[in-house]
Order: structure tokens, then sequence, then C-alpha cells
């Protein structure tokens, strides 16, 4: 009866959390990507080359990298800004008019010969089965941004920065988003009454980023950042958790470990080891590590402990990697799977 009526106040205390984020102001600062899936029925196998041929069928943009954060933000009821890069191009123009109106784009800077970064999945299927992605193309700028382009984002982000109880860094490398520049945005919003969230998920350069509030590393990104081999071994997961909290002197670190869970490390605490939720017949991790921010992010906004927020974050991860394509979970699927899950028992 105590373990039923402890799920009971679990479930109560992450449902009063997730009610409590509708409206917090989130601001995303980073790379925005847009990401294209091309699809198509699988025909023959061509005469040419031992290749598949596609009979094409659409083409779908949608929002990737920055904007799948904001879009999982605006989704779970947060009140979201996205200060980014966006060009004049097709594929700028495509992925913008694809934001709902609840994500506020009036801090993107579009710059005169920007070229938006795509990636492109080409998704092949047969009639009754389902479309998987068989090659992903990468176009992403190496074009160096002008001092004045950076400038007029820099400018954009202080703007929105202003009341905002918390801050999502998502970095994708293109070089815009650096920790030094992080560093200095977000210094203005420490004060002696409240300390803003200030969280990062970057691909390339984890180990740079110093004393923000935490980081959600998926555990190869763990493994190249430190140069270690993580596999089955609890030991080495303690290990590497411990060296990157140490690293980084962030309040704490969750390691995103696909079908083996998450690792939540934090300073003076034993490690929060949170099992999987839902199945592990994953059916599209793609933009997965944008929702695990996104719901974590807006928790602590909303006034929860990096525990609690971390588990919230693993009811939304469960939720995504069973839809297809870059996907979002609403507040009302992640109420749903937390009273199904513990207040049931």
């Amino acid at each position: 009866m105590a373990t039923a009526d402890h799920a009971r106040a679990d479930a109560r205390r992450l449902l009063d959390f997730i009610a409590a984020a509708r409206g917090r102001r989130v601001v995303v600062l980073g790379d925005l990507i847009a990401d294209e899936f091309v699809s198509g029925k699988i025909a023959r196998v061509s005469r040419e080359a031992p290749v598949l041929i596609l009979e094409y069928d659409k083409t779908e943009i949608v929002p990737g990298g920055a904007g799948n954060a904001a879009n999982n933000v605006a989704t779970l009821g947060g009140a979201v800004t996205l200060v980014a890069l966006a060009g004049r191009d097709e594929p700028g123009r495509r992925v913008l008019a694809a934001f709902p109106s609840r994500v506020d784009r009036r801090a993107i800077v579009r710059p005169t010969g920007y070229r938006t970064p795509v990636k492109t999945r080409i998704l092949a299927g047969g009639v009754h089965s389902a479309k998987q992605q068989v090659v992903r193309i990468d176009r992403f700028t190496r074009d160096h941004v002008s001092d004045r382009a950076r400038e007029a984002w820099l400018r954009s982000a202080r703007r929105a920065l202003s009341g905002a109880d918390a801050v999502l860094v998502s970095d994708y490398g293109s070089g815009l988003v650096t920790p030094a520049v992080v560093s200095a945005l977000v210094a203005p919003l420490a004060t002696a009454r409240r300390r803003v969230p200030v969280l990062v998920d970057s691909r390339y350069d984890l180990l740079r980023y110093r004393g923000l509030t935490a980081c959600t590393p998926n555990e190869s990104e763990v493994e190249q950042a430190l140069g270690v081999t993580i596999g089955d071994l609890p030991r080495a997961l303690e290990r590497a958790g411990r060296a990157i909290l140490a690293k980084t002197k962030m309040d704490a670190v969750l390691v995103t470990r696909g079908s083996r869970g998450m690792a939540l490390f934090e300073h003076g605490a034993p490690t929060t080891h949170i099992p999987i939720y839902g199945s592990d017949e994953i059916a599209d991790v793609t933009g997965a590590g944008d929702t695990v921010m996104a719901t974590l992010t807006l928790a602590l906004a909303a006034g929860a402990s990096m525990a609690d927020a971390a588990r919230l974050a693993n009811y939304a991860g469960g939720l995504v990697v069973m839809k297809r394509g870059t996907a979002t979970v609403s507040a009302r699927e992640l109420a749903r799977a937390v009273s199904a899950d513990l207040g049931g028992r």
C-alpha cells in the first residue's frame, strides 16, 4: 500500500509540474536546420547498379535542430522564442513556414547570402510496410558567418533573453553558438533573486561549456568527448558521467542511453538510473534528443527538481521515439503517460 501511495504522490507531483510549465518563457538559442524528408515506394532494383529505384511520393520540410527543440517547448505548453539564423533561400522559407504560430520567430535573423543547413532523409517502403530511412544527405554551409550577421544575431539574443524563465542552447556545430558567446549572453541573467536555468545540447564542443545548469549528451557523445568506451559496464558509465560533471562544472549531467534509459549525475548525490519508458522497439530516434532537452528545460523552468525534470524528460523521450520523423510530444500526451505509469500502481 505504501508503494502505491508513493507512486500516486509521484504522479501528482509530476502532473503539477506539467501544468505549471504552461506559459513559462523559454528562449532557444542555436542552429536552425531544415529537416527534409523525401519519401517514395520501392519499385525495383536498378539495372544500372545494385540499388533500389524509388517511385517518388512527396517531400516534407520541418524545423530541425534548434527549431525542433523550440517546437517541443511550444507543444508542451511553453512560451518559446527562437533565436537563430535562417537563409532567404527556399529551405529557409519553407522551414519558417512550417513553424506553428506558438513559436515566436521574430528573433530569427535572415542574413543575405546565408544558406540554411539542410538534412535530407530518403525514406523508402513498400505498399504494406512502414517507410524506413535508407540514406541521409547533409548540406551544411561552410561559409563564414559575417560579422554583421553575427552582431545582428547577438542583438536579437540579448533582447529575447530579457525576462526568460529558462534558456536552451542547441549547438549543432555551425560555429554561431560558442561557449564564450553563451557565457557572455547568460551572465546578466544571474541575480541575487533567482538563477535562470541554462541548458546546453552540444554535438561536438561539450567539454568547453562550463558552469551552466545541465547538459544532455547521449552515450556515444560522452564516449567521443572522453575517448572511452562505456558499453554494458556500470563502472565505466559512472566514471564517464562523473568526469563530464567535473570537467564542465555543471549542476547536472543527464546521459541518454537509448534502450538502457538515462543516467543523471549530480554533485554530492548518488547517480540516478532511470529505466526506459515504453517499448524498446523504437520507431525513429530522429530529433529525440531535442525532445528530451526541451522537456528537461521546461520542467526546470516550472520549478521541478533535476531528478523530477529528468523523469519527465524520460517519459517524453520514450513517447517521441515511437513516432516517425522529426516529432514532438504534447503536454496532454506527457500527462497521460505519467498517469498511466504511476497513477495506476
